[in-house]
């Protein structure tokens, strides 16, 4: 765990998660009153401590936060949010669209695991691969529960003293959102924008069949705005955000032209195995590699450079 004290009477909170990552740095500001806090983490012992000892170490007590604002609904941001909203007895908010999608994967009747099943047979992933990855997923559920009670996010929203703005940011998840201060130019990014890793972009059941698109727009409405710092849920603070997102849409750019060389009447996993040879990816990997070369993909059919054939599997050409 680690504390970092940043503008506006704000700290940047590092939680352990078991990810390569290593941490999602969440956002704790002080209003006049109470504690406003930016996502919480994984739901697993180690985050919980974690927790605990910042409270302890900022000699805060849980009850002052009374809002919790979640960029999306991945678990590594959200899993722990039924689990502080019970400590906490806070107002929990996201952006609508992610508040559908945290109960279409994790409500009490979800199919997901089984529709991401489907999509990978489809796609040419082999059985007993797509078993596992299949097994993966029913595992987080146990770092997800339980759920919070979550209400839809307004446009704007006051925290630190300031007035900042909601931005939805679709492609990393469709319901995405960064907080904006313009005033000082500062940027809560989330997983939009990230240094060094490139946040993944991929194509699900249920959401948005123009991911990769939908970031690229969001990219572009982020660089409009002259973002001067962005804070992230991964890795360090980004200070050149502009040069970051223009890296960002050359990283794509590159992909996109690697993927149509390779895309001669094979499925997605014939060319997700060509990607990411450099890698021994484990079944939580391989489930966002296939996604994320599908989202690519179905990116480059609808641009006409490529054709999807409905075959069995699908193949691209």
């Amino acid at each position: 765990m680690t504390i970092e004290k940043i503008a506006l009477n704000g700290y940047r909170i590092g939680i352990p998660i078991p990810f390569p990552m290593k941490f999602i740095y969440c956002y704790l500001y002080k209003n006049t009153d109470h504690y406003v806090l930016i996502d919480v983490g994984f739901n697993y012992d180690k985050a919980k401590v974690a927790w605990e000892e910042a409270f302890k170490e900022l000699n805060i007590d849980p009850k002052e936060i009374k809002t919790i604002y979640l960029t999306h609904f991945h678990p590594d941001h959200s899993g722990l949010s039924g689990w502080m909203q019970q400590l906490t007895d806070a107002d929990v908010y996201m952006h609508e669209i992610d508040l559908h999608m945290l109960e279409r994967v994790w409500g009490e009747n979800s199919t997901q695991t089984k529709n991401v099943e489907e999509m990978n047979l489809i796609h040419g992933v082999p059985h007993q691969l797509s078993k596992d990855i299949s097994s993966h997923m029913d595992l987080i559920i146990d770092n997800v529960l339980p759920l919070p009670n979550v209400k839809p996010i307004s446009g704007e929203v006051e925290f630190g003293n300031r007035i900042w703005e909601v931005i939805h940011t679709p492609g990393h998840s469709n319901g995405h959102i960064c907080f904006y201060q313009k005033d000082e130019k500062l940027l809560i990014a989330g997983d939009h924008i990230l240094d060094k890793i490139t946040p993944n972009i991929s194509f699900w059941p249920g959401a948005s069949q123009t991911p990769l698109h939908d970031y690229i727009d969001s990219l572009h409405k982020i660089r409009s705005l002259q973002v001067e710092r962005a804070l992230p849920g991964h890795g360090i603070v980004i200070e050149n955000v502009n040069e970051r997102i223009s890296e960002l849409i050359h990283h794509h750019e590159q992909r996109l032209a690697e993927m149509e060389d390779l895309a001669q009447g094979r499925s997605a996993y014939q060319i997700a195995e060509d990607i990411f040879a450099h890698k021994e990816l484990s079944a939580h990997q391989w489930r966002f590699a296939i996604a994320e070369t599908i989202a690519h993909l179905e990116y480059l059919t609808q641009e006409n450079r490529i054709k999807r054939v409905n075959s069995s599997p699908v193949v691209y050409k």
